[in-house]
């Protein structure tokens, strides 16, 4: 991922102390630092210890801003003393840079409440979002009123902001293929491209006769062959799959990876059945798992929405997503379920892999036809799951999400699999079947629900449901 840079505005009255200011900068700059964070901040002598009080030091730094649009993520907002409301809303509307923005206030110290070090900053910081609402800017506040940024606390805090923001402007330039069509048995793979679009995603289309026409056209001597299969058995085993079914694969490779190099695409969605198989004779699953484990998230049946639920949450964890079906219930334990798909889920969840075939869609399209299917069992550890779903009947687009953990009880079957621990499973699925959710979800090996619900709900304008 690239650095992120964040705009910051150190609000001032010019009545409260000096040194005030100057220690906020120095904090912020320490922390940014630490945490790899570029800042776009006002010189010192641009204004009055490099703070925004008045129009024209609001001017000032909203050119500075305009002149960084193209690099800044997101702006933080840090009251060292009460500031200035106007100062930092007509900054923001200004520069117009309609990205995520985090208002800091720092604590005052009860037996420091004189002249010299009094602040009021956490009255100050009402005052500012009661400006930022007026001006009709989305902001985000801390969880404690006041908090000082070099506690543990607020360092958690500029973290999740910062995922924020990668969802964020992530989200708002995706672009993602559509290869094939949806598989004609799922009507629940639909999507609204143009509601997707009008979020800043966009979809780029590739029929399969195409794919498949390219990647037959691909001689088998071709040295790009040799390198993709040496890539395939390298990144799970694959001792049982036969070279011609390692040689499509790898051609099947090719084609995708070009056709998305060529278009900018972030992310794809594949019509994994029933052509693939009965057209071109193997499962293109391991080429899907290795594009997401190289934060290329690749989505089954043509599920784009499920796709951008796997992009929200790469982006928020900087770790690979996949997408999965609920799909068992676990015994009598009413919030434990399985998660289940044929084979496409990214290395990272999967430290068993190896490559076979699908046995179920083998029963109707022939076991020889579905090489490339992976095996393997996810491990104990924390998931984050996410579904995002286009509601053409509201013209919205919504949304869900949810952490629990992967467990290791026993689990007997075949594909890729997970047993899952859900705190109050039964409501969230109540929730998913009365609101006509998808039986796809996204799910990440992570913890980063809230930073999912902040994002899609504040600044993507989503209704979310946060299962809690």
């Amino acid at each position: 991922m690239s650095k992120l840079n964040l705009g910051v505005i150190i609000g001032n009255r010019d009545f409260f102390p000096d040194v005030l200011v100057g220690e906020a900068r120095r904090d912020l700059l320490a922390l940014f630092g630490e945490l790899g964070i570029g800042a776009v901040i006002l010189d010192e002598q641009a204004a009055k210890l490099g703070a925004v009080e008045t129009w024209e030091h609001a001017k000032r730094c909203a050119e500075m801003f305009r002149a960084h649009r193209d690099t800044i993520h997101g702006v933080v907002v840090c009251l060292p003393n009460f500031g200035d409301e106007k100062g930092v809303a007509d900054t923001l509307k200004l520069a117009g840079l309609n990205v995520p923005v985090l208002v800091q206030a720092y604590p005052d110290d009860p037996a420091q409440l004189t002249v010299e070090r009094r602040r009021d900053a956490f009255c100050g910081k009402i005052s500012v979002c009661n400006n930022l609402r007026q001006y009709g800017i989305p902001y985000s506040i801390t969880e404690d009123h006041t908090i000082h940024p070099l506690t543990p606390e607020f360092r958690r805090e500029l973290e999740d902001f910062a995922a924020q923001c990668r969802i964020v402007g992530g989200l708002r330039k995706a672009r993602i293929g559509a290869v094939g069509a949806r598989p004609n048995a799922f009507n629940t793979t639909r999507y609204s491209e143009k509601l997707l679009q009008s979020a800043g995603i966009s979809v780029s289309t590739m029929d399969l006769s195409d794919l498949f026409g390219r990647a037959s056209r691909i001689p088998g001597d071709d040295p790009r062959v040799k390198q993709r299969i040496d890539e395939i058995c390298g990144y799970a085993a694959a001792a049982q799959v036969p070279g011609s079914a390692l040689a499509k694969m790898a051609a099947l490779a090719i084609v995708l990876l070009d056709w998305m190099d060529s278009n900018d695409l972030d992310a794809s969605a594949i019509q994994c059945w029933s052509s693939m198989q009965e057209n071109f004779g193997v499962n293109v699953c391991t080429v899907m798992s290795m594009m997401s484990e190289r934060l290329m998230p690749s989505a089954c049946e043509v599920d784009i929405a499920g796709v951008v639920g796997m992009y929200a949450l790469q982006l928020a964890s900087g770790r690979p997503s996949a997408l999965v079906d609920w799909n068992n219930n676990y015994g009598g334990d009413k919030n434990k379920c399985v998660f289940f798909h044929c084979g496409n889920w990214a290395k990272s969840f999967l430290p068993d892999v190896e490559i076979g075939t699908a046995p179920i869609l083998g029963t109707t399209l022939g076991e020889q036809n579905t090489y490339g299917a992976l095996s393997g069992r996810t491990p104990s550890g924390p998931v984050t799951f996410a579904r995002v779903s286009t509601d053409d009947l509201n013209g919205c687009i919504r949304a869900y999400v949810g952490e629990g953990r992967f467990t290791d009880d026993p689990l007997a079957t075949f594909g890729s699999r997970a047993v899952v621990e859900v705190p109050n499973l039964p409501k969230l699925m109540r929730h998913i079947c009365r609101n006509g959710f998808e039986h796809h979800a996204a799910m990440n090996a992570s913890s980063c629900a809230n930073r999912i619900a902040s994002a899609f709900e504040t600044y993507m304008g989503w209704p979310v449901y946060h299962h809690e």
